[in-house]
């Protein structure tokens, strides 16, 4: 007769994994108010002193399951399609279908973590996923600059974010992915005038 075999203990790097997957999939299918330690715990099949030895708390271990969360399949290396209008629609593509998803749990989350923490989205979206500025986007500024779509004196701080601040405002304000005519509407109509040299 067979016998199963003992499953295998996890431990280090696996088990912190298997605790924030659980956390994350706690909060998408339960909201914030039923994210506890006792929930998250039951669903990543470990104990709540396993959990305690790693976060202190439940805002600790919450931060933590957003931040991997919200890193889930999010693509480091910005499109390069030889036109900064092309590359600007791609980026906003990806960020659609890697969010789209999870609209309309921020959405409410939000309001819920506010008013709780005192913490705003800004905050959050950093502690998840770092400070704005030398990411993807600024990869494909500077390569628009060399190729002379773009005017390097237009890119202040606020221009270079606007496209992308754009989306996830719409995107948090309809809790829904933007369609491919919105994001079209936001590169073309908003950003690119913003950006060009003049005359072009």
């Amino acid at each position: 007769m067979d016998l199963e075999k003992p499953a295998k203990r996890r431990r280090g790097q696996e088990l912190e994994d298997a605790i924030l997957a659980a956390g994350w999939d706690q909060l998408v299918e339960g909201g914030y108010n039923a994210f506890t330690i006792d929930a998250v715990a039951e669903r990543a099949g470990t104990s709540r002193s396993v959990i305690y030895r790693r976060w202190p708390d439940r805002d600790d271990l919450l931060e933590a399951a957003l931040t991997h969360g919200l890193n889930q399949g999010r693509e480091t290396t910005p499109p390069d399609t030889g036109s900064l209008r092309e590359d600007m629609i791609e980026a906003l593509r990806r960020s659609n279908r890697l969010r789209g998803s999870v609209a309309p749990l921020m959405s409410v989350f939000m309001g819920a973590y506010y008013a709780d923490s005192g913490r705003t989205f800004a905050e959050v979206r950093e502690r998840a996923l770092g400070p704005r500025g030398g990411g993807p986007l600024d990869v494909i500024l500077e390569r628009a600059v060399a190729r002379g779509e773009a005017d390097a004196a237009k890119l202040t701080r606020r221009v270079r974010s606007v496209a992308v601040d754009l989306f996830r405002h719409e995107m948090l304000i309809t809790a829904a992915p933007l369609t491919d005519e919105m994001i079209i509407e936001i590169v073309d109509d908003v950003f690119l005038p913003l950006v060009r040299p003049d005359g072009r």
